[in-house]
């Protein structure tokens, strides 16, 4: 049994509102054990026998079938979420900037984002590895920077997602107490 964390991209914002509990309960039904969310914004930790690719299947179908949308994930394996978050070389916290790491299941989606940020002036940006890059926003305008632009274009919906790295924080800590939980 593995345990995964996945992320859900547009739940709780542009009418697609998903009580967690109800999450949890939808989830249940399907070949997940240990089904955690996390926050509002749709952070789930859960222990499977399905590699990720089934998990992304099978989460996926689960979410389109009980709440009634076209539903996109990205799964990472608990020990991935981990090494993300201990590679990241920007700060968790700090009054000028908010780090953020937008996470992919398609590296190309990923690649084209990471070029283009590099040609737009002053982002600040690293890749983490093929399905995530790191990057930072100022404080109070991270819906106004230019990559929180590009991230928000629809083209972009069906692969990627974005969270806080204090967000990323608390995901591995959740999915590393369902590893112990698990052992």
């Amino acid at each position: 049994m593995t345990s995964y964390a996945v992320f859900l991209r547009g739940i709780n914002v542009g009418g697609i509102n998903i009580k967690m509990a109800d999450l949890k309960e939808a989830l249940k039904q399907g070949p997940f054990t240990g089904v955690k969310t996390l926050l509002a914004s749709g952070n789930v930790v859960l222990a499977s026998d399905l590699d990720p690719a089934g998990v992304k299947k099978e989460f996926e179908a689960t979410l389109r079938k009980a709440f009634g949308y076209d539903a996109w994930v990205v799964v990472l394996t608990a020990g991935r979420v981990a090494e993300l978050v201990a590679v990241c070389r920007y700060p968790a916290d700090d009054k000028s900037t908010h780090t953020y790491l937008t996470l992919a299941s398609d590296t190309a989606s990923l690649d084209e984002l990471f070029a283009t940020g590099k040609a737009l002036d002053g982002v600040e940006q690293e890749r983490l590895g093929p399905e995530a890059l790191a990057w930072l926003a100022p404080a109070g305008g991270t819906l106004e920077s230019p990559f929180s632009k590009l991230t928000a274009k629809p083209k972009y919906k069906t692969s990627t997602t974005t969270r806080n790295l204090r967000t990323m924080v608390k995901v591995r800590d959740a999915a590393a107490a369902l590893d112990t939980a698990a052992g």
